[in-house]
């Protein structure tokens, strides 16, 4: 498969982020916005954690918190799992797999690139299937 690489550059480059002073309320309506399930949470350009819907469905809702008096920073994710530009499909989807979880940020050393959702490895995955498919159909056909 594919380097990350390759599939960043079929993305928005815009990388969504929120500082861990953002509210909770404040990250949800930014998740919407822009249509995500999670963004990249900075400190004064540094990665520090990501926060997703699951976090808040789970550190908040669940819990009784109020999302409009919470801070990001008390519910995000602080041990953040990244990969490199050059990280296989494959082997990205193992570590999401592995590891349970839904996004990956893609670093340059400490620069985040962007980030990498479980459906934009689906989707890719799906497109190659059906190139293969039509490939073998036109060699079939031949």
């Amino acid at each position: 498969m594919k380097p990350i690489q390759a599939l960043l550059k079929g993305h928005n480059s815009t990388v969504f982020q929120v500082s861990p002073a953002t509210t909770v309320f404040e990250a949800l309506r930014l998740l919407a916005e822009y249509g995500v399930g999670a963004m990249v949470v900075m400190d004064q350009g540094k990665l520090v954690g990501v926060v997703s819907e699951r976090d808040y469905t789970r550190k908040v809702a669940l819990q009784g918190r109020n999302s409009k008096e919470t801070a990001v920073a008390d519910i995000m994710t602080r041990d953040v799992i990244t990969v490199s530009p050059n990280t296989g499909t494959r082997a990205c989807m193992t570590l999401m797999s592995q590891k349970k979880i839904r996004h990956l940020p893609v670093l340059e050393g400490a620069k985040v690139l962007g980030m990498i959702s479980i459906r934009d490895l689906m989707d890719d995955i799906i497109a190659e299937h059906e190139q293969t498919i039509s490939q073998l159909t036109n060699y079939i056909k031949n």
